[in-house]
């Protein structure tokens, strides 16, 4: 029956992800944690190659479209990366079982997933109006500062590797508030962009060092890759604000609970 359940909640956040864009490590990781009684740190290491999995074929989509702003992508990367390494690196000398550190991950889990609700519930709002277009590209993907994407990646690197939510929609609120004349639909492609070599670096280096349940992955991945098919299909059909703004409702109850433990 749980390989089953597992399937099912592989499904459900697929088919969330493919509605509404929000990223799938805040549905999932509090979803394992709550309702299937997995290790904190089990569940944040498996989730983050879920989620490395299930973004990069929508990736390689945006590739071909063109509509990735790679040097946008590469300055985030330039912080996130090398901020998921140390923070791999910390964990793996402290060990990530310890009972202090899965204090640590639950309570910054429970503050990334406030901070994801506040960011849906901003995405909600904003609706689909975006940042106003102009016909120069190089121009749009200027950051107020050149250190302030690194920067922020860095923050980010650090946020996903420890909890697994952050690359989503943490990720998007960033780069519209570093790049305001970047157009929102090649922020959020930038953003899937990012969050692929991120995950993917977070979850190899969480397997490293055993927080990886790979039977679990690959059931959950199963459920998940119908679901995004299928929720994508829905997207246009669907009050968008509605769904965003009750998800945002559901990931602020899940944050002030895992803070409460």
């Amino acid at each position: 029956m749980h390989d089953i359940a597992f399937v099912l909640a592989g499904f459900f956040v697929g088919f969330v992800v493919g509605l509404t864009g929000v990223g799938g490590g805040s549905l999932m990781t509090p979803l394992l944690i709550f309702f299937f009684g997995v290790k904190p740190h089990l569940a944040i290491g498996t989730d983050l190659l879920f989620a490395a999995f299930t973004k990069m074929g929508g990736s390689v989509a945006l590739a071909r479209a063109r509509v990735i702003d790679w040097p946008v992508m590469l300055l985030m990367a330039c912080g996130s990366i090398p901020a998921s390494l140390i923070t791999l690196y910390i964990l793996n000398r402290v060990g990530p079982a310890d009972p202090a550190v899965q204090m640590a991950m639950t309570t910054t889990l429970g503050v990334a997933l406030l901070l994801t609700a506040v960011a849906t519930l901003y995405k909600a709002v904003l609706g689909k109006a975006g940042p106003r277009q102009t016909l120069n590209r190089a121009a749009d993907a200027k950051p107020r500062h050149k250190a302030l994407p690194v920067l922020f990646g860095a923050v980010i690197g650090a946020l996903v590797t420890l909890t697994s939510v952050g690359a989503g929609a943490i990720g998007v609120l960033v780069l519209m508030l570093l790049y305001p004349a970047l157009p929102l639909p090649r922020i959020v492609a930038a953003d899937i962009a990012h969050a692929v070599p991120l995950t993917l670096v977070a979850g190899l280096g969480h397997a490293s060092i055993g927080s990886v349940e790979w039977a679990l992955l690959a059931k959950l991945l199963l459920g998940s890759l119908p679901g995004i098919w299928i929720g994508s299909q829905l997207m246009r059909k669907t009050p968008e604000r509605l769904i965003r703004s009750i998800l945002s409702l559901l990931l602020a109850y899940a944050g002030t609970k895992l803070i409460a433990l």
